[in-house]
């Protein structure tokens, strides 16, 4: 019984161990700084498939390798593999041997495919020491930066300034030929600039301009009396009101009463008669627009 049970035993134990597994190594030489190494282990034994329990896990192995999350891959012939990658994560000064770490990894089926540790070595970015002859010196000079050319830029950017000045003074011609029209067309503009051409605002034709341009404005001649039809015919000049019956009166006085030419010359020019035609321009020119 205890022959047997040692037997029972020994299969056992060979059962469990962990077996050769087919690798497939990365090159042993000429690496450096940041280049990713890949081990390939062929997920099979005897001819079966493995499935394995475990993956390698992400890690960093020592001063020179981290590894990165491992996967499965498939190739032509519908084998699949585990591929583990290892990446060099520093530069030594010196030729250096470094080693892909040893690893056994479980599988579904119990036994454990088991990797050697693989030898690789890392080489410096740069040598300690340069030659220092010809161009193989410590230090090199900063390269010139060759300058971008510019001139479909240049180009560019002078259509688009002529292309706004263009713009520009068609704005300007339209908003000088709008004023000038306005100022030949409506009643108020007109009375603005042909006060403006008399100077005197208490002079008697000063003051007919103003009952002209009233007169075009409404179409008709428009005296203190017809005042509230105007405004019913033309509401934005309403606000306007008191002022313009005011001046009604005042014309009245003026062309219909005698007064004295002393008293009668003191009143009509203190007699905001500009002020007058400006806010009829005004309020002409905010209705128009």
């Amino acid at each position: 019984m205890n022959r047997l049970f040692a037997a029972v035993l020994a299969l056992a134990i060979a059962a469990g161990a962990a077996s050769a597994a087919t690798v497939e190594q990365p090159r042993a030489f000429g690496h450096v700084i940041g280049d990713v190494l890949t081990q390939r282990v062929l997920l099979e034994q005897a001819g079966q498939p493995l499935r394995p329990g475990a993956m390698p896990s992400a890690a960093r192995i020592d001063l020179w390798l981290e590894r990165r999350p491992s996967r499965i891959e498939t190739d032509a012939e519908g084998r699949r593999w585990l591929a583990i990658d290892y990446q060099i994560i520093n530069a030594p000064r010196t030729l250096t041997a470094v080693s892909l770490p040893a690893l056994s990894i479980a599988t579904a089926s119990g036994a454990a495919l088991a990797l050697p540790a693989w030898p690789v070595s890392i080489g410096p970015l740069t040598p300690l020491e340069v030659p220092g002859q010809g161009d193989l010196q410590p230090l090199r000079p900063d390269r010139p930066v060759a300058a971008l050319p510019t001139y479909a830029v240049e180009r560019h950017l002078k259509l688009s300034f002529l292309a706004l000045l263009a713009v520009l003074l068609a704005w300007l011609a339209w908003w000088a030929w709008r004023n000038a029209r306005e100022a030949q067309q409506l009643p108020f503009a007109h009375a603005w600039r042909e006060l403006k051409r008399i100077g005197d605002p208490a002079s008697p034709e000063a003051w007919r301009v103003v009952h002209r341009a009233l007169n075009r404005s409404a179409g008709r001649v428009v005296h203190g009396a017809s005042l509230p039809r105007l405004l019913a015919d033309a509401p934005y000049l309403r606000p306007l009101q008191p002022r313009l019956e005011d001046f009604y009166r005042e014309s009245t006085r003026r062309f219909f009463f005698a007064e004295s030419a002393a008293a009668s010359a003191e009143a009509h020019a203190a007699y905001p008669l500009k002020p007058l035609c400006r806010a009829l321009r005004n309020a002409e020119k905010r209705h128009r627009h």
